[in-house]
């Protein structure tokens, strides 16, 4: 290598001096290649190319929280241990790629277990999270899952979903994020709980484990069962992120237990929401889960039970919140959709004696609306109002040409 002592450029890259101080010239003096180029070809020679794992520049965890503020309503607590983790896991990555080359130590990776009721917003953190970060995302039901043998989804399953979500990049697919649902409805039985069925518990958990914590897993390109005949291909799990959530029913009182204080959560079975301490690996290998399986989710976050008014916020505050949705809907067939601060109130008081949080919102939103959608499109009608009246939810309607509405027969109402 020698010292440039005129004008020159790297017939790679094209940079020239003063940007490169150190240039190796061809044999005839016609072409140049420089310091930087060198090394990026010894990477791709000895296979440790060091490319990002990711499409954009990894986010800050603060900028990730702020994105999930976005899509989100409450939850703070566990949308900052969400942006952390996966900050952390996506910087890992890279700087094991780097580490390999170098020698250096390889980081190991956290998946992550979030807790909550059902509705709380588990599913909904997992999905935005993939999107944010622009991996390929896959979810599953861990109820749906069975030991090799057994009919059912086997643990490739989701991986195939994962591949057929990065578009059969298999190298995309390996460093995707995998959201696995009911985690909590694998666990064992023991003498202070009753599950309503036990899945194969434990043989699920051994086989959830070997991809969980990184193996080379035999995928089918198809996203069906697996044949003997079927084409696979090899998959390695190590960079995968894997989120799992449940509603953990009964887990608040093994916690109060452990800490001798009181039940603080909730009596009935919907109501999950785990009291103040904070969840030890104990608690949840107490609750049913195996050792080596809670030792594979090192970060837990619990999310709180939904609120009348939190909801209320849902319904309104996000980018894709379900009000802006119908509005849309409903404009495409030339209609404006209004809702009056007395629905809002009324449909999120009613999401709450459901019992399933968020999800009774659409339910609620569906019911009321279905007689309007079914028979407003290709009418005169150019508007229509949501209001609440004697804790029922109706909707009036504005005519541009007839003084006679439309009358609606799904008047929703919940009866106590």
């Amino acid at each position: 290598m020698q010292k440039a002592d005129r004008e020159m450029r790297c017939s790679f890259c094209g940079r020239g001096q003063p940007e490169v101080e150190k240039f190796i010239a061809s044999p005839n003096g016609n072409a140049f290649i420089c310091e930087d180029c060198i090394n990026i070809c010894g990477e791709i020679l000895n296979g440790e190319k060091t490319t990002p794992v990711l499409a954009q520049k990894l986010l800050l965890p603060k900028d990730i929280k702020k994105h999930l503020d976005d899509y989100i309503i409450g939850q703070d607590s566990a949308k900052i241990v969400l942006s952390v983790a996966v900050y952390n896991h996506y910087k890992k990555i890279n700087y094991n790629l780097k580490s390999k080359a170098e020698n250096k130590i390889e980081l190991d990776k956290s998946n992550i277990l979030l807790v909550g009721p059902t509705g709380s917003g588990k599913t909904l953190l997992a999905k935005t999270l993939a999107k944010i970060l622009q991996v390929p995302f896959a979810m599953c039901d861990a109820t749906t899952i069975t030991e090799t043998g057994y009919v059912g989804e086997d643990v490739e399953s989701v991986l195939s979903k994962l591949l057929v979500n990065a578009g059969g990049d298999v190298k995309k697919a390996q460093t995707g994020i995998v959201y696995i649902d009911e985690i909590d409805k694998i666990a064992k039985k023991n003498e202070n709980r009753q599950l309503p069925k036990d899945p194969a518990g434990e043989g699920v958990q051994q086989a959830l484990l070997k991809i969980i914590e990184g193996t080379i897993a035999n995928v089918p390109i198809a996203s069906s069962r697996k044949t003997p005949y079927q084409e696979s291909v090899s998959m390695d799990t190590s960079n995968i992120l894997f989120i799992c959530g449940g509603a953990f029913v009964g887990l608040d009182n093994i916690v109060a237990e452990r800490t001798k204080r009181h039940n603080l959560g909730f009596s009935s079975a919907e109501d999950t929401a785990i009291c103040s301490p904070s969840i030890l690996p104990q608690d949840l290998i107490k609750f049913g889960l195996i050792p080596e399986f809670v030792g594979r989710l090192p970060v837990v976050s619990k999310l709180e039970k939904l609120t009348s008014q939190d909801l209320q916020e849902i319904l309104v505050k996000p980018k894709n919140s379900l009000i802006k949705q119908f509005k849309e809907m409903m404009l495409i067939d030339g209609i404006k959709l209004n809702v009056s601060e007395s629905a809002i109130e009324q449909i999120s008081s009613d999401a709450i004696k459901l019992g399933d949080g968020a999800r009774g919102l659409r339910t609620i939103l569906e019911n009321t609306m279905l007689d309007a959608m079914f028979k407003l499109p290709n009418t005169d009608v150019k508007s229509v109002t949501l209001v609440a009246k004697d804790k029922k939810i109706e909707c009036i309607t504005s005519q541009s040409s007839s003084s006679n509405n439309i009358s609606f027969s799904n008047i929703w109402h919940l009866k106590n």
